[in-house]
């Protein structure tokens, strides 16, 4: 059973509402009316905020298991390393914001080599299909990687596919091809029995993931981490994006006939007037 020290905040003042003193649970509800920024808050404030008193709001923290309002916010914070929206300090000004993002772009490329760059670029202009694989806040950068990637190729695939699970869209690939995994927390599916699964398949797999998943690293072919961290409520996908980009730019490099599809392609938009360039 599931001791109260690793439950999150909303289940311990679920498991232990109907024992409170009215005035505690008018403590509990301004809690859970401010979940999303509690930590941005002084326990005076909630307390003020609660109409209650200082003395009341402690005597909650305790029954909810914690020492003190820091040790909520430490817990706020763990709660915030896994992925939640949860804000534990106030959200960055406009100058903290662009530091940070500098910082994670910087983190990212350092990390990178040429070398590595050329070998994953031949490999995506190569194989014989290419499978994006992105799921919950990994969808967007998932689907421009794939997006870009069948601009200048064919055989570029997105799964899962509507209407699809990932073992439909994961099963018969071999070592000609090549699966680009974007993972950035909180994750949806099972990560390493899906790279495992390929590997043993002989496919080549190239994870692109926030440092959650760096245990995974030494399994696969290629490993990009990309750095999340902000200040703030919400993880920035900056760098995640930032890289789809620059691998999408060498593979067309590396693709002698990508000219020749991209005017194919502009051709057929015209055709079918899929686009308005008004």
């Amino acid at each position: 059973m599931t001791s109260l020290a690793d439950r999150p905040l909303e289940d311990r003042i679920a498991a232990g509402y109907r024992e409170l003193s009215p005035q505690e649970r008018r403590a509990a509800d301004a809690l859970l009316d401010h979940l999303g920024d509690l930590g941005t808050y002084r326990a005076t404030e909630l307390a003020a905020l609660a109409g209650v008193s200082k003395a009341t709001m402690s005597r909650l923290f305790r029954k909810l298991g914690y020492e003190d309002f820091e040790g909520l916010r430490e817990d706020l914070r763990t709660q915030r390393g896994r992925g939640l929206p949860i804000a534990v300090d106030p959200a960055p000004g406009l100058r903290e914001r662009l530091e940070q993002e500098v910082k994670n772009l910087e983190k990212v490329y350092a990390a990178l080599d040429d070398a590595t760059l050329d070998g994953i670029a031949g490999a995506l202009a190569t194989a014989r299909d290419v499978v994006v694989v992105g799921r919950r806040g990994s969808l967007g950068p998932a689907t421009q990687l794939r997006r870009n990637l069948i601009q200048v190729r064919g055989r570029v695939h997105l799964a899962p596919g509507p209407g699809q699970s990932l073992a439909d869209d994961l099963v018969g690939l071999g070592p000609d091809d090549v699966v680009v995994v974007v993972s950035i927390r909180r994750h949806a599916f099972r990560v390493g029995e899906m790279v495992e699964a390929l590997l043993a398949d002989g496919v080549r797999v190239l994870l692109l993931a926030d440092s959650s998943l760096r245990h995974l690293a030494g399994t696969v072919t290629w490993w990009i981490e990309c750095p999340i961290t902000t200040e703030g409520a919400f993880d920035s996908l900056v760098a995640p994006v930032s890289v789809v980009a620059m691998l999408s730019d060498r593979v067309h490099e590396a693709l002698d006939g990508a000219g020749a599809r991209v005017e194919a392609i502009d051709a057929r938009y015209e055709l079918l007037r899929e686009i308005d360039e008004r």
